[in-house]
């Protein structure tokens, strides 16, 4: 087989295979990720459900890729925020890259809900999600790393209680920084998440009206929880 044909093949599949990426987006959207259903992709877009399976063997391989594919456009776009920022200061890094969380969220709603919604039932995530799934949180590590390296960074109060868990969180996260500054972090990453979740899916309906100067300010108190002047 020559390399043309192998070349001409080879984007075929990535074409097919971005056709059933959008057309499986366009359910999450219409019907949910629990109603995902391979053999409605392949109906909508004019397969043969055994056609499909030579591209995703299951429902569960086509939800990793659409769940990794969904990490990786949020960690692009926390990662393009953050280096646009790089000289504004851990507070101003923090602040931009919090932003484009909210910002991905709102512009991606069901793509957001397909990850930090409700689970799936019958689906487990396989490890292969973990490296995408890192990528705020990375950002989120190194801004801190660089103010505590700097004698920038406040540590905050921890109790004896939550110490030992404290230190293991650090040990597996972020050795290099205080287990108490960990701790406040994973509390931190836990509340951005929510403010956002809660926002798109209507929690703050008749309750916050200006959204982005409520988050805004909302972000600025957790870099102050997690030692940021």
């Amino acid at each position: 087989m020559s390399s043309t044909t192998q070349g001409a093949r080879a984007r075929a599949r990535l074409e097919v295979t971005a056709a059933i990426k959008d057309e499986a987006r366009r359910q999450l959207a219409a019907e949910g990720a629990a109603k995902l259903s391979l053999r409605a992709v392949a109906r909508e877009l004019g397969m043969v459900s055994s056609a499909l399976y030579r591209y995703f063997p299951s429902r569960d391989d086509l939800l990793t890729a659409l769940i990794i594919d969904a990490y990786d456009s949020l960690g692009e776009c926390a990662e393009g925020a953050h280096g646009k920022a790089a000289d504004a200061g851990p507070v101003g890094r923090w602040t931009a890259v919090a932003e484009a969380v909210r910002d991905w969220a709102l512009r991606h709603p069901h793509e957001y809900a397909l990850i930090y919604g409700s689970p799936v039932p019958g689906y487990t995530a396989p490890d292969t999600t973990v490296p995408p799934a890192s990528r705020v949180g990375l950002l989120f590590i190194g801004i801190l790393r660089d103010a505590h390296q700097a004698s920038g960074l406040t540590e905050a109060p921890l109790s004896a209680e939550l110490r030992p868990e404290a230190e293991r969180m650090a040990a597996d996260l972020a050795p290099d920084l205080p287990p108490a500054t960990v701790a406040a972090l994973i509390a931190a990453w836990a509340q951005l998440f929510g403010l956002v979740g809660f926002e798109l899916f209507g929690q703050f309906h008749r309750v916050v009206e200006d959204r982005e100067t409520f988050f805004r300010h909302a972000v600025g108190r957790l870099a102050q929880d997690v030692g940021l002047a």
